[in-house]
């Protein structure tokens, strides 16, 4: 008998007004997983994220939380579910240890159950030397790992996290990052919203999310195979007009974006020297390299994601 998926995305639709935010979204999340939903402000993540989380009723469609509708039964949903909101939910003139033990009184834990919760928690996400420090004192990195250790006071089956890196420097990001993984390790099923190529490359599985529709999701590296060969690009005077003559030349399609033309080519080194031979003077610069998960994107979506 196959597993229950950790969650499970059905046919989910949701409109604002007249405005389509999500158009038949479906995907599965395996217990276990870290997964990624990439995409742009604005491509439906957020919403996603609203209605998995309780917040907000869809217009059709299904998310059940290990099996749990989260419309039918939402109470029975946030009971296996642990949230992390991009803005900070923590109070700065608290202490660490008081944000959690007021956290923990929210959800009716006290006494030693909470203590050793808190305990827990804190040795969990590397904070325990942090307890009596003001929230409002620590960096974003520090505050975001007390977001997460307010998190595991319930326990959560399913972690849900909206841009969880947002704002944090290179380093805060990476630690949050290995947190993350280290919470996969040990079992916990890690869902995220993200813009960022290289957060979602680290994860199990990635949904590209595109004007409200899963254009493309699996493994990173399955995506990244898709393209196939090099990616060549090019910046050049008109590039309107060398996409057009590149493709009569060599019968290879180039895509615009902004200034540039990106051209996905088998043998990229070898086509580059044809390429700058065939239209001299027209070329202003061209490099190439091997596909990476923001060519995926490009090559799915047919946009940067800015």
């Amino acid at each position: 008998m196959a597993a229950v998926a950790a969650l499970e995305v059905e046919a989910l639709r949701h409109l604002y007004g007249e405005r389509v935010a999500l158009d038949g979204v479906s995907f599965t999340v395996a217990p276990g997983e870290l997964f990624a939903l990439l995409g742009p402000n604005g491509g439906g993540k957020t919403t996603l994220f609203r209605i998995t989380s309780t917040l907000l009723t869809p217009t059709s469609g299904h998310v059940r939380v290990f099996g749990t509708d989260v419309v039918q039964d939402p109470h029975g949903a946030r009971r296996r579910l642990g949230v992390v909101f991009q803005s900070a939910a923590i109070d700065p003139r608290l202490t660490v240890g008081e944000n959690l033990r007021h956290h923990g009184h929210l959800f009716g834990l006290t006494g030693r159950v909470l203590a050793d919760r808190t305990r827990d928690a804190l040795e969990a996400v590397h904070l325990t030397d942090r307890v009596t420090d003001m929230a409002g004192t620590l960096s974003g990195g520090l505050q975001r790992r007390t977001e997460l250790a307010k998190t595991l006071l319930t326990r959560p089956e399913l972690l849900l996290l909206d841009e969880p890196t947002t704002g944090l420097d290179p380093s805060a990001r990476r630690d949050v990052r290995e947190q993350l993984l280290r919470f996969r390790a040990q079992g916990m099923t890690v869902v995220m919203t993200t813009h960022l190529m290289d957060e979602a490359a680290a994860c199990d599985r990635v949904a590209i999310l595109h004007k409200g529709r899963v254009v493309a999701q699996g493994p990173p590296s399955t995506l990244v195979e898709a393209v196939g060969g090099d990616v060549v690009v090019v910046t050049a005077k008109d590039p309107e007009v060398l996409a057009q003559k590149i493709e009569a030349r060599f019968g290879t399609r180039a895509d615009r974006l902004g200034d540039r033309l990106r051209i996905e080519k088998a043998r990229g080194h070898e086509f580059v020297p044809a390429l700058v031979e065939a239209f001299p003077g027209e070329i202003d610069s061209v490099t190439f390299g091997r596909p990476t998960l923001e060519d995926a994107f490009v090559h799915f979506t047919g946009e940067h994601l800015a």
